[in-house]
């Protein structure tokens, strides 16, 4: 059965960090580039960063740029999501993705990121 979980979301005041993780199962994560999305409410989901399979290439969305790093670990089959100098704005659920040209894509089922003092 494939998986995606998503961890890590939670409360943090402005300015403060935290670690989204994100774990598959049922899949051979390594042959797949991960993507973390977001979706705030009222909003269309957004792509925050993406990975290549190997992790050689990243990118970010420019609100993102220089707060948020993605990253992996193939041997754990998991995808990270550090996240710095977080801002109210960045408050919305984040969700994990999992795509490969020519095969299914799969998504988590989100983690809620709130932002506030």
């Amino acid at each position: 059965q494939v998986q995606l979980v998503e961890s890590g979301g939670g409360l943090v005041q402005p300015g403060g960090s935290l670690r989204l993780s994100c774990a598959a199962s049922g899949f051979t994560l390594s042959t797949y580039a991960m993507s973390w999305y977001r979706q705030a409410p009222g909003m269309e989901r957004e792509l925050v960063a993406s990975i290549s399979s190997t992790g050689g290439s990243t990118n970010y969305a420019d609100p993102v740029k220089g707060r948020f790093t993605i990253s992996r670990d193939n041997t754990k089959n998991t995808v990270y999501l550090q996240m710095n100098s977080l801002k109210p704005e960045d408050t919305a659920v984040y969700y994990c993705y999992a795509a490969k040209r020519g095969y299914v894509s799969y998504w988590g089922q989100g983690t809620q990121v709130t932002v506030s003092s």
